[in-house]
């Protein structure tokens, strides 16, 4: 997909990220996402939820804008997901909580309080599989 997409993406409040499971059944959830200094989107996550199982098997996924309940606002784009380290999972989680403000910080700083450094996971999206 082109950089405007990704840019696009990344500017959006939120993305409804759709996973797959084994038999190819789609798992669309909203999240929130933010732009890498690599130009993949990073999403963060709760290390042990369903989609990063689906990731951890198979990257294949799909982007596409939504509103907060996860209602579609555009048309999906094919991506990439890439389960990240520790030091990969600090740079989306400093990018989320950049771009979500007071919000964004908050919910990083419960997360890692409750959770701790690995309780949650990085994800590295590139759109287009690219």
């Amino acid at each position: 997909m082109s950089e405007p997409s990704a840019r696009r993406l990344a500017d959006a409040q939120y993305l409804l990220l759709t996973t797959f499971r084994k038999d190819g059944t789609p798992v669309p959830t909203p999240v929130w996402a933010a732009g890498l200094d690599d130009g993949r989107l990073g999403v963060w996550t709760v290390t042990d939820s369903g989609k990063v199982k689906r990731i951890r098997r198979s990257g294949t996924v799909e982007l596409a804008e939504c509103d907060r309940r996860g209602k579609p606002l555009g048309p999906a784009v094919p991506g990439t997901a890439e389960l990240l380290d520790v030091e990969g999972t600090r740079r989306v989680r400093r990018a989320v909580a950049r771009k979500y403000g007071l919000v964004g910080r908050i919910a990083v700083g419960s997360s890692r309080l409750f959770r701790g450094d690995r309780g949650s996971t990085g994800l590295a999206v590139a759109v287009g599989g690219a």
